[in-house]
Formats: structure tokens, sequence, C-alpha cells
């Protein structure tokens, strides 16, 4: 995961997984991932022991570091937060090697390549608003002379960073597009805008292939565009309508037989913009809303699967 000194305790998933995984029996252990390497067949990190209290102001304990061959964990969760570039590629072989060796990595290290959490969508054109992936400056002309209203993003962003609109006949495309693709370098993604943002862009959590029955619909700050809780928008928990159910119904079964055991399903209003697949959020406050265990849930999907690993 990402620095544990620097995350909000009281919002933070991965603090979730962690408290469900101790009051389960298991031995945490944290590993930065900047401290993995390849030798002799073998993917190795210098870990800590890790102890982890829910508490606001003292959430963490770390032992004395260890060097420790990955395979010889039972459970490894991948947490690392986008971007995703060319060193989280480096990461997933690193735990590929680990799990060819009998380690259990959530989410599959595989999967995380193939499921881009912007590009994957595209996989499934009937739930997804027009999309446009390109580098070039005239696809992005078209397509906006064709929308008219259309937002573009980077494919390895996270939490709103890098997040455009550009409304009819708007002047700043070809910066906007200059920037997010480095000149034409760079593939980035334009959609079409969706009005329905005003009324949330939801958070559906799917484990194992299957929808939580509730979401978090994130609710742009006043002024702004973008619904990203980093982004200052506000966080409305909310049982799923039909709309999220028959999209999480389409989309889990894939997810799960790729291996992608816990993931988050963006929507707004009818349409699925991005497949968060690295490190979803939102279990603490869905947890806090509907007295949930979604940790709980995601480690009797892993136990499930390798019942001489389980703890209960």
């Amino acid at each position: 995961m990402d620095p544990i000194e620097a995350i909000h305790p009281a919002k933070d998933t991965t603090l979730a997984l962690l408290l469900e995984a101790q009051r389960r029996g298991y031995s945490p252990y944290y590993v930065r991932p900047g401290s993995m390497w390849a030798a002799g067949g073998a993917a190795w990190a210098r870990v800590q022991p890790l102890q982890v209290r829910d508490s606001e102001s003292d959430w963490f304990s770390l032992g004395e570091i260890e060097t420790v061959a990955l395979e010889n964990f039972d459970v490894i969760l991948m947490r690392k937060d986008p971007p995703f570039d060319q060193e989280y590629v480096y990461l997933t072989y690193l735990l590929e090697l680990a799990e060819s060796a009998g380690a259990r990595v959530v989410n599959r290290p595989r999967a995380l390549r193939d499921y881009n959490e912007k590009a994957s969508i595209l996989k499934f054109p009937d739930l997804t608003p027009p999309t446009l992936i390109a580098c070039d400056i005239e696809s992005f002309r078209e397509f906006h002379r064709l929308e008219e209203h259309i937002v573009i993003k980077p494919l390895d962003g996270m939490g709103g960073r890098g997040v455009f609109v550009l409304g009819p006949g708007d002047t700043n495309l070809s910066s906007v597009v200059e920037m997010l693709t480095e000149n034409g370098i760079r593939h980035a993604m334009a959609q079409r805008y969706l009005p329905a943002i005003r009324q949330g862009d939801k958070r559906v959590l799917v484990v194992a292939g299957k929808a939580v029955p509730y979401m978090l619909a994130r609710l742009p700050a006043t002024g702004e565009s973008r619904g990203n809780l980093a982004a200052g928008g506000r966080g409305e928990p909310r049982p799923l309508g039909k709309a999220e159910k028959r999209i999480a119904e389409t989309v889990g079964p894939h997810l799960a037989a790729a291996g992608l055991d816990f993931v988050g399903l963006d929507i707004i209003g009818e349409s699925l913009t991005e497949i968060n697949v690295t490190s979803p959020t939102c279990v603490r406050e869905l947890d806090r809303a509907y007295g949930l265990n979604i940790a709980g849930d995601l480690f009797k999907a892993i136990e499930s699967r390798n019942p001489e690993n389980t703890s209960e």
C-alpha cells in the first residue's frame, strides 16, 4: 500500500481490510511498493509486522523490518493507488511470481494489467456513454463536434485529477488535449458529458462478482463538475437502483472470472464510466451507514477459494 501514515483512517478502505484481517486471526505485514524485488526466480520484499487500530489518531504500529519471499504469504492485498504507470506494471510482474508460487493476490496481477480503470469499460459498450480513446487532436476535435459537451481525462489517474469538462465551442480543447496527451504521444479518454452527475457519481462495490446492495453517491461540491471525494465531493449512501443492479449483474461475472475480487464501478445516471480495480474505496462510509462488513465479505470470498487458509 501507499504510506500508511498518510491515510485518513475514518474513511480509508485499506485500513478497513487490515482491521478485518486482524480480527479474523491473520498476521498482517506492511510493504511499500519500492521494497519489492525479484531474484533467483522468486519475488521478495522488505516487510514489517503491522498492528492496526480503529482510531483517528493512533491507527498503526510497525515492527522490525524482515526480508521475506512473497510466496510465503497466504494472501497479498495489492492496494497501491494509481497512477497506473510502468512502475505499477513492474509490480504486477513481481506479484505474478508470488502468485505462481502459491500466494493468493487480490486483485490478480494479470487482471490489474488487463482492466485499465478507464479503458476496460470498452468491453461493455452497451453500458457506457459515447467514449473516445485517442492521442491525436483531430480525433478529439471530431468527438467534441459530435457530442458538444464532453469530459476529457487521463487513462492513469484517480481522484478526479486531470479531469476537464468542455462545453460547446470551448476554445480550450486544443490546450487540454495537448497537455493530457503530451502533444500527441499519450492516449487520453473523452466521454459524453452526463448531466446526471449533479445527482451523483455513484460508486458501486462488487465483491467476488456480486454487488454490495448499497452505493455511495458522490455529489459535486458547489461550482465543481467532479463528484470525487478527493475533489471535494460529498458522499451520500443510497440503496442500489435498477440501473446500478443491471450494470453490476452484467459486469460482475466478467470481473470475477478475470480474478478481480474487489472492484468499484463508477456509474453516472444509467451509464458505466469507470471500473476501479487498483484500490477501490467507500467501504467505511457504507459500513457505517448500513451496518455492513464489506471487508468481511471479501475475506469470506478469499477463504472460500483457499479453505486451508481459513482462520475462523
